[in-house]
Protein backbone atom coordinates (compact mmCIF):
# COMPACT_ATOMS: atom_id res chain seq x y z
CA UNK A 1 0.00 0.00 0.00
CA UNK A 2 0.83 3.72 -0.80
CA UNK A 3 0.82 7.13 0.64
CA UNK A 4 1.76 10.04 -1.19
CA UNK A 5 3.48 8.09 -3.37
CA UNK A 6 5.27 6.03 -0.71
CA UNK A 7 5.40 2.35 -0.04
CA UNK A 8 4.12 1.58 3.81
CA UNK A 9 5.76 -1.88 4.54
CA UNK A 10 4.37 -1.90 7.93
CA UNK A 11 0.59 -2.34 6.26
CA UNK A 12 1.19 -6.11 7.02
CA UNK A 13 2.21 -5.70 10.47
CA UNK A 14 -0.98 -3.71 10.94
CA UNK A 15 -3.20 -6.29 9.57
CA UNK A 16 -1.16 -8.89 11.48
CA UNK A 17 -1.88 -6.67 14.44
CA UNK A 18 -5.64 -6.43 13.65
CA UNK A 19 -6.43 -9.77 13.63
CA UNK A 20 -5.08 -10.50 17.06
CA UNK A 21 -6.48 -7.55 18.01
CA UNK A 22 -10.21 -9.50 16.77
CA UNK A 23 -9.00 -13.12 17.72
CA UNK A 24 -8.42 -11.40 22.06
CA UNK A 25 -11.48 -9.93 21.54
CA UNK A 26 -13.74 -12.44 20.73
CA UNK A 27 -12.32 -14.51 23.41
CA UNK A 28 -13.03 -11.85 26.34
CA UNK A 29 -10.06 -12.08 27.74
CA UNK A 30 -10.72 -8.33 29.01
CA UNK A 31 -13.67 -6.16 28.30
CA UNK A 32 -10.72 -3.61 28.15
CA UNK A 33 -10.13 -5.00 24.36
CA UNK A 34 -13.63 -5.77 22.24
CA UNK A 35 -13.57 -7.33 19.48
CA UNK A 36 -11.89 -5.05 16.61
CA UNK A 37 -14.88 -5.58 14.19
CA UNK A 38 -16.81 -4.33 16.74
CA UNK A 39 -14.92 -1.04 17.56
CA UNK A 40 -15.02 -0.49 13.52
CA UNK A 41 -18.68 -1.03 13.81
CA UNK A 42 -19.28 1.70 16.71
CA UNK A 43 -16.74 4.15 14.76
CA UNK A 44 -18.78 4.43 11.41
CA UNK A 45 -21.62 5.51 14.57
CA UNK A 46 -19.65 7.79 15.99
CA UNK A 47 -18.53 9.74 13.28
CA UNK A 48 -21.84 11.39 12.22
CA UNK A 49 -23.08 12.48 15.74
CA UNK A 50 -22.86 15.95 17.31
CA UNK A 51 -20.66 14.81 20.62
CA UNK A 52 -17.88 13.52 17.99
CA UNK A 53 -17.99 16.76 15.63
CA UNK A 54 -18.37 18.83 18.13
CA UNK A 55 -15.13 17.11 20.02
CA UNK A 56 -13.41 17.18 16.70
CA UNK A 57 -13.64 20.59 16.22
CA UNK A 58 -12.36 21.68 18.90
CA UNK A 59 -9.76 19.57 19.12
CA UNK A 60 -8.23 20.59 15.84
CA UNK A 61 -8.68 24.07 17.01
CA UNK A 62 -6.58 23.94 19.88
CA UNK A 63 -4.24 21.50 17.98
CA UNK A 64 -4.23 24.21 14.68
CA UNK A 65 -3.33 26.88 16.92
CA UNK A 66 -1.10 25.12 19.06
CA UNK A 67 0.98 23.92 16.12
CA UNK A 68 1.07 26.88 14.13
CA UNK A 69 2.56 29.00 17.55
CA UNK A 70 5.10 26.25 17.94
CA UNK A 71 6.21 26.59 13.84
CA UNK A 72 6.27 30.39 13.83
CA UNK A 73 8.22 31.22 17.07
CA UNK A 74 10.42 27.76 17.07
CA UNK A 75 12.16 27.74 13.26
CA UNK A 76 13.11 31.43 13.82
CA UNK A 77 14.26 31.06 17.01
CA UNK A 78 16.48 27.67 15.58
CA UNK A 79 17.84 29.73 12.75
CA UNK A 80 18.74 32.32 15.21
CA UNK A 81 20.63 29.97 17.72
CA UNK A 82 22.13 28.37 14.72
CA UNK A 83 23.64 31.69 13.34
CA UNK A 84 24.57 33.72 16.54
CA UNK A 85 26.56 32.24 19.22
CA UNK A 86 25.86 34.15 21.96
CA UNK A 87 22.20 33.52 21.92
CA UNK A 88 22.70 29.26 21.38
CA UNK A 89 25.04 29.61 24.44
CA UNK A 90 22.27 31.40 26.35
CA UNK A 91 19.30 29.05 25.10
CA UNK A 92 20.46 25.74 24.30
CA UNK A 93 20.66 24.54 27.70
CA UNK A 94 16.95 25.66 28.08
CA UNK A 95 15.86 24.20 24.91
CA UNK A 96 17.58 21.10 26.39
CA UNK A 97 16.22 20.94 29.38
CA UNK A 98 12.36 21.85 28.07
CA UNK A 99 12.96 18.83 25.76
CA UNK A 100 13.66 15.89 27.91
CA UNK A 101 11.52 17.02 31.21
CA UNK A 102 8.04 15.40 31.32
CA UNK A 103 6.25 18.37 30.59
CA UNK A 104 2.88 17.25 32.18
CA UNK A 105 4.54 18.49 35.39
CA UNK A 106 4.25 21.88 34.26
CA UNK A 107 0.47 21.76 33.32
CA UNK A 108 -0.80 22.84 36.82
CA UNK A 109 1.42 25.61 36.86
CA UNK A 110 -0.16 26.84 33.23
CA UNK A 111 -3.79 26.29 35.28
CA UNK A 112 -2.81 28.59 37.51
CA UNK A 113 -1.11 31.17 35.21
CA UNK A 114 -3.55 31.09 31.63
CA UNK A 115 -6.56 29.35 33.84
CA UNK A 116 -8.70 26.42 32.86
CA UNK A 117 -9.83 27.56 29.13
CA UNK A 118 -8.73 27.02 26.23
CA UNK A 119 -5.86 29.14 26.03
CA UNK A 120 -4.00 26.65 28.57
CA UNK A 121 -4.49 23.95 26.31
CA UNK A 122 -3.21 25.82 23.34
CA UNK A 123 0.07 26.93 25.19
CA UNK A 124 0.27 22.84 26.98
CA UNK A 125 0.44 22.13 22.51
CA UNK A 126 3.10 24.74 21.55
CA UNK A 127 5.08 23.66 24.60
CA UNK A 128 5.43 19.95 23.55
CA UNK A 129 5.90 20.63 20.22
CA UNK A 130 8.54 23.61 19.95
CA UNK A 131 11.54 22.57 21.27
CA UNK A 132 12.73 19.62 19.00
CA UNK A 133 11.39 21.96 16.14
CA UNK A 134 14.02 24.82 17.75
CA UNK A 135 16.60 22.24 17.31
CA UNK A 136 16.27 21.10 14.62
CA UNK A 137 16.44 24.70 12.87
CA UNK A 138 19.66 25.23 14.78
CA UNK A 139 21.07 22.33 13.50
CA UNK A 140 19.89 22.80 9.63
CA UNK A 141 21.49 26.29 10.30
CA UNK A 142 24.72 24.71 11.53
CA UNK A 143 25.03 22.44 8.57
CA UNK A 144 24.87 25.37 5.97
CA UNK A 145 27.53 25.63 3.26
CA UNK A 146 29.90 28.89 4.44
CA UNK A 147 30.31 29.52 0.74
CA UNK A 148 26.35 30.29 1.04
CA UNK A 149 26.49 32.79 3.56
CA UNK A 150 29.65 34.35 2.46
CA UNK A 151 27.80 34.78 -0.74
CA UNK A 152 25.05 36.35 0.50
CA UNK A 153 27.00 38.90 2.63
CA UNK A 154 29.16 39.40 -0.86
CA UNK A 155 25.99 40.68 -2.29
CA UNK A 156 25.19 42.52 0.26
CA UNK A 157 21.84 40.42 1.89
CA UNK A 158 20.54 42.13 4.46
CA UNK A 159 19.75 40.61 7.83
CA UNK A 160 16.25 39.13 6.69
CA UNK A 161 16.98 38.45 3.46
CA UNK A 162 19.80 36.86 3.95
CA UNK A 163 16.82 34.94 7.09
CA UNK A 164 14.30 34.38 4.76
CA UNK A 165 16.21 33.39 1.32
CA UNK A 166 19.61 31.73 2.60
CA UNK A 167 19.01 30.36 5.86
CA UNK A 168 15.49 29.21 5.78
CA UNK A 169 15.62 27.58 2.00
CA UNK A 170 19.49 25.63 3.14
CA UNK A 171 18.03 24.06 6.23
CA UNK A 172 14.75 23.39 4.98
CA UNK A 173 14.77 20.01 5.18
CA UNK A 174 15.98 19.54 9.12
CA UNK A 175 13.47 22.07 10.01
CA UNK A 176 10.58 19.97 8.03
CA UNK A 177 11.87 17.01 9.97
CA UNK A 178 11.42 18.80 13.37
CA UNK A 179 7.91 20.09 12.77
CA UNK A 180 7.00 16.25 12.04
CA UNK A 181 8.34 15.24 14.90
CA UNK A 182 7.23 18.39 16.72
CA UNK A 183 3.33 17.72 15.51
CA UNK A 184 3.49 13.99 16.55
CA UNK A 185 4.17 15.49 20.24
CA UNK A 186 1.88 18.66 20.04
CA UNK A 187 -1.12 15.35 19.56
CA UNK A 188 -0.11 14.10 22.98
CA UNK A 189 -0.06 17.61 24.19
CA UNK A 190 -3.32 18.83 22.87
CA UNK A 191 -4.88 15.67 24.64
CA UNK A 192 -2.94 15.98 27.87
CA UNK A 193 -4.08 19.32 28.16
CA UNK A 194 -7.88 18.69 26.84
CA UNK A 195 -7.88 15.69 30.04
CA UNK A 196 -5.61 17.84 32.70
CA UNK A 197 -6.79 21.65 32.29
CA UNK A 198 -10.37 21.61 30.77
CA UNK A 199 -12.20 18.27 30.01
CA UNK A 200 -13.33 19.34 25.75
CA UNK A 201 -12.31 17.84 22.48
CA UNK A 202 -11.85 14.23 22.65
CA UNK A 203 -10.34 14.68 26.32
CA UNK A 204 -13.92 14.61 26.97
CA UNK A 205 -14.96 11.78 25.22
CA UNK A 206 -12.42 9.85 26.12
CA UNK A 207 -12.77 10.74 30.27
CA UNK A 208 -16.83 9.98 29.23
CA UNK A 209 -15.98 6.41 27.59
CA UNK A 210 -13.65 5.58 29.72
CA UNK A 211 -15.84 6.31 33.05
CA UNK A 212 -19.02 4.47 31.31
CA UNK A 213 -16.93 1.48 30.26
CA UNK A 214 -18.06 1.93 26.75
CA UNK A 215 -14.71 1.20 25.10
CA UNK A 216 -15.66 0.21 21.89
CA UNK A 217 -16.19 3.89 21.50
CA UNK A 218 -13.14 4.75 23.57
CA UNK A 219 -10.91 2.59 21.14
CA UNK A 220 -12.79 3.97 18.11
CA UNK A 221 -11.81 7.54 18.81
CA UNK A 222 -8.62 6.68 19.61
CA UNK A 223 -8.21 4.92 16.26
CA UNK A 224 -9.49 8.26 14.55
CA UNK A 225 -6.81 9.84 16.40
CA UNK A 226 -3.99 7.94 15.78
CA UNK A 227 -5.19 7.78 12.28
CA UNK A 228 -5.00 11.48 11.55
CA UNK A 229 -1.60 11.85 13.84
CA UNK A 230 -0.63 9.12 11.42
CA UNK A 231 -1.78 10.83 8.64
CA UNK A 232 -0.56 14.30 9.11
CA UNK A 233 3.48 12.89 10.06
CA UNK A 234 3.08 10.70 7.10
CA UNK A 235 2.50 14.31 4.57
CA UNK A 236 5.23 15.85 6.45
CA UNK A 237 7.39 13.47 5.77
CA UNK A 238 6.96 13.20 2.06
CA UNK A 239 8.04 16.65 2.11
CA UNK A 240 11.04 16.42 3.80
CA UNK A 241 11.79 13.46 1.41
CA UNK A 242 11.13 15.72 -1.26
CA UNK A 243 13.03 18.72 -0.40
CA UNK A 244 15.88 16.69 0.92
CA UNK A 245 16.04 15.38 -2.68
CA UNK A 246 16.28 19.01 -4.32
CA UNK A 247 18.45 19.93 -2.25
CA UNK A 248 20.82 17.14 -2.64
CA UNK A 249 20.31 17.86 -6.60
CA UNK A 250 21.07 21.42 -5.84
Amino acid sequence: MTLFGYRLPGMSSLILWGLLWEIVGQMGVTFFIPPLSEVVTTLFSVLGTDAFQKALAETAYAFSLGVFFAIVIGIPVGILMGKNRLLDELLLPWVNVFLSAPLTALVPVLMVLFGFGMKAIVITTTLFGIWIIILNARAGVKQINRSLIEMAHSFGASPWKAFSQVYFWAALPEILGGVRIGVIRAVKGVIIGQLLISIVGFGALFELYSANFLMAHFWAVLIVLFALAFTISEFLAYLERKVSYYAAKR
